[in-house]
């Protein structure tokens, strides 16, 4: 399929429009160069697609393949492209029958995903409803762990929503920036201060290419800088059926001033991340344009791309409409997702450093046909909350000019419609967060799925009743469930005591304390896992507030507990550098050592170790302080039991039935008392629920049947209501269709939460107040610190308090 795959949704489709949503192929296709030229025999000529289509990130039957190719070469890189431009033995290969076999069997398998899109759940119910692509802008992607351009949980998600959108068959073409350097590559030093490196990519050896123009050439679009122009590079990453765009000044044409904005991500400096935003949000629209897509519906992920808005505003004043149409039009079919519950955790920008370097760009009269609108009515648009006329707020300028926002779960729509009231004219949506289950269920609980219910992972529907086989899973036997997790968590051990040697060798460690390593994390004993970015709100040394009680909960000889932490903290957050320092200095204590265990490098690869192999995930935070949270439903999707505070997700995912809550819904005005609440009623849960759910009452077997009981809750409760699939039906149905000027029909199809009362009860203004006193507390403190991780201890109340007033219905 040709350029202009998709048409502007006022425009008459030309009678040769390639775009027909019937068709069994990709509804947006981009033209590509060829990218690395490592030569293939002709019969394995299809690894070149496979190895240039993400498709392989979610499908272990293709990755295998490609660790069959070379093992050495897979291991070191992660990566098909870099293994099929090395030396490999092709002669071998094409002799051997299996390998021959296995390489038809995946291939025919990609060619049927790619082509049949016509029979999943968007082609199915809103064939004809668009006109254009839904374009989806974020500033980070998490697709793999060897492709470096994410940080943590936003781009993540941005990863899992659009192999979701692939899966769905949903037309869909996504924009980011192409980071060289990426995000930083975390190692820890013998006294556990965090060390950062920037890695050089090889972008030759990364399944990405250059995006041919209309000549054939590597297409380029520009902006307007102050006295100069920006030339941008546009490059390609096939994530399945939908392609992903990622913009780069790293080329010759721009000077070496400029070449790094795209370097690395969330650099420090606010004028180079403002550069790296208008980048993201000017350029990628021009991009799109140039490809000739015209997107039905907008959605900025984040208000990194804000600036999306004031480019299509210009395009509009530019062909002569009024500037107030084109605000109006430019509204009518964007919409925005919130991710931060505090309106202080927002990307703000002084004003005058906005009119400086963004001036050239947009500023202008605003009369039509000018092509310019005035940078101080773009201000205005973007003043925040609090009136400030020195500051240009990305968030409030996303809200007031998109047709609808979301919030990432119900708790966090609560809390965003009390911090946002000011400036809202119709009320912040809860559309929660999911996850991508066949990126992060494990391969041996991924089998049983398959085997015993007829699985399809890539087709979750849960409107469906006839395919919800989540709700059979009693199904399968208790001993192959507990097998399989058993499976996954020595995966774990074997992975991490390998990451433990390698740590400890460069400290200089002994060969003795080398050794003693090989036996890290018993795989028969009860094991935790805490992974996650480290801010203080999340409060990691949680668990240490007293240590002599949690020494006795992990070195009982007869029911061993284990706990491993992983998680990288931002380059300036000093505070939570702290924490991982703490934390390492724990697990080499005389108490705890042997028992608790810090992880390195956090990554998607750690991650998908830990939330498949653990038993139990641990999940902290201040409440109302997590938006969302996905990492517990990963853990859950893989029959891994959450223990976490009723916030972000887990506060609607929590059945009573399917893991446990610390706490409750009341929280307390003094975060050292409620911390301390907090921490003993962890060490409770811990001591008189977990441990002997986990150790007694075993079969012959060595099979806990209760605790598979757990696992089949936790399985049942997640896999379909928390994945990125419910969480599309969702987004198309309140808020692509109606931006799009399409009525859905099926509004009402949307899962209701169970606590919906609850939800509803909930106070804004004062989740937002109390959301906002916990993020001004930590500022000024410069730590959430736990006794025993970094010096200050949680508050013993001295007497009983009063009762919180509590902030959502319901007990908890």
């Amino acid at each position: 399929m040709p350029r202009g795959s998709m048409l502007r949704a006022d425009a008459s489709p030309p009678h040769d429009s390639p775009y027909h949503p019937s068709d069994m192929e990709p509804a947006v296709q981009v033209p590509t160069l060829p990218g690395n030229q490592f030569r293939l025999p002709p019969a394995l000529e299809g690894l070149r697609r496979l190895a240039y289509n993400l498709y392989w990130t979610w499908h272990p039957r293709a990755k295998v393949l490609f660790s069959r190719i070379d093992a050495t070469a897979w291991t070191r890189y992660r990566n098909p492209v870099a293994v099929l431009a090395g030396p490999v033995p092709w002669t071998d290969l094409l002799d051997n029958p299996a390998f021959m076999a296995e390489y038809q069997a995946v291939m025919r398998e990609f060619d049927s995903y790619m082509a049949d899109g016509a029979d999943h759940w968007f082609q199915r119910r809103y064939s004809d409803a668009l006109d254009g692509p839904i374009a989806y802008f974020c500033a980070e992607y998490g697709f793999y762990e060897s492709l470096g351009i994410y940080s943590g949980g936003l781009g993540v998600l941005a990863g899992d929503h659009t192999k979701s959108a692939s899966d769905m068959a949903l037309p869909f073409v996504a924009v980011g920036l192409l980071y060289r350097k990426g995000y930083f590559r975390q190692t820890i030093d013998a006294d556990g201060h965090q060390e950062h490196a920037y890695p050089d990519y090889d972008l030759s050896l990364m399944p990405i290419r250059r995006v041919q123009s209309q000549d054939g050439e590597p297409l380029t679009v520009e902006i307007e800088l102050p006295g100069r122009m920006l030339t941008i590079a546009v490059w390609c990453v096939q994530v399945g059926r939908v392609p992903v765009l990622l913009l780069d000044t790293d080329i010759p044409e721009n000077d070496n001033a400029d070449r790094p904005i795209t370097h690395i991500l969330y650099v420090r400096g606010r004028e180079m991340r403002l550069h790296q935003e208008l980048v993201l949000g000017v350029g990628g629209v021009r991009a799109i344009r140039t490809l000739d897509i015209f997107p039905s519906v907008w959605h900025l992920n984040e208000g990194h791309s804000a600036f999306l808005l004031a480019e299509r505003t210009r395009e509009l004043v530019s062909e002569g409409d009024t500037l107030e149409n084109a605000l109006e039009q430019v509204r009518r079919d964007s919409v925005f997702t919130i991710h931060t519950p505090v309106s202080a955790g927002n990307e703000r920008f002084e004003a005058d450093l906005v009119r400086r370097v963004a001036g050239p760009l947009f500023d202008g009269d605003g009369r039509p046909g000018t092509g310019g609108v005035p940078i101080d009515r773009l201000l205005e648009v973007g003043r925040g909350v609090d009136g400030l006329e020195n500051q240009f707020d990305m968030t409030a300028f996303s809200i007031r000019q998109t047709n609808g926002a979301n919030a990432v779960s119900q708790l966090h729509a609560a809390t965003a419609n009390g911090t946002w009231s000011g400036i809202l004219t119709k009320p912040i949506l809860g559309i929660t967060n999911g996850i991508h289950p066949p990126t992060w269920v494990g391969t041996p609980i991924r089998e049983l799925f398959e085997r015993h219910l007829g699985a399809d992972l890539d087709d979750l529907d849960g409107d469906d009743d006839s395919a919800r086989w989540w709700d059979h899973l009693d199904a399968i036997d208790e001993d192959e469930i507990w097998e399989a997790h058993q499976r996954q968590k020595l995966e774990l051990a074997i992975f991490a005591r390998g990451r433990l040697r390698a740590q400890f060798a460069r400290h200089g460690e002994a060969p003795s304390v080398l050794e003693e390593l090989e036996r890290a994390l018993d795989p028969n004993a009860l094991t935790i896992g805490f992974a996650r970015r480290f801010a203080t709100y999340k409060r990691a040394g949680l668990l240490f507030s007293d240590i002599d009680r949690l020494a006795r909960l992990l070195w009982n000889e007869q029911r061993p507990v284990q706990i491993v932490f992983a998680g990288k903290a931002h380059p300036a957050d000093r505070p939570a550098q702290q924490v991982i320092q703490g934390i390492f200095a724990q697990s080499r204590s005389p108490k705890l050592r042997g028992r608790v265990f810090i992880l390195e490098d956090y990554d998607m690869r750690i991650a998908r170790f830990l939330v498949q192999g653990v038993d139990i995930w641990l999940n902290n935070p201040r409440r109302p302080m997590e938006a969302s949270g996905t990492s517990g439903m990963k853990a859950s999707a893989n029959g891994v039991v959450n223990v976490s505070v009723l916030d972000g997700w887990w506060d609607e995912g929590w059945t009573g039935d399917n893991g446990w809550a610390i706490g409750g819904r009341e929280t307390s005005p003094d975060e050292g008392a409620q911390d301390w609440a907090d921490a003993m009623d962890l060490y409770r849960i811990l001591e008189e629920e977990v441990v002997p759910r986990y150790y007694d009452a075993r079969e012959k077997s060595g099979m806990p049947r209760a605790w598979v009981d757990l696992m089949r809750r936790a399985i049942a409760t997640t896999i379909w209501r928390f994945s990125t699939n419910r969480m599309l039906h969702e987004y198309v149905e309140q808020l692509y269709l109606p931006a799009a000027g399409v009525e859905s029909g099926a509004a009402a199809a949307v899962s209701t939460p169970p606590h919906e009362e609850a939800i509803a009860a909930a106070q804004p203004l004062e989740l937002a107040k109390q959301a906002d006193a916990s993020h001004a507390a930590a500022l000024e403190s410069g730590n959430g610190a736990i006794d025993g991780v970094d010096g200050a201890k949680p508050k013993r109340p001295k007497k009983r308090k009063q009762p919180a007033e509590p902030l959502a219905g319901g007990s908890g």
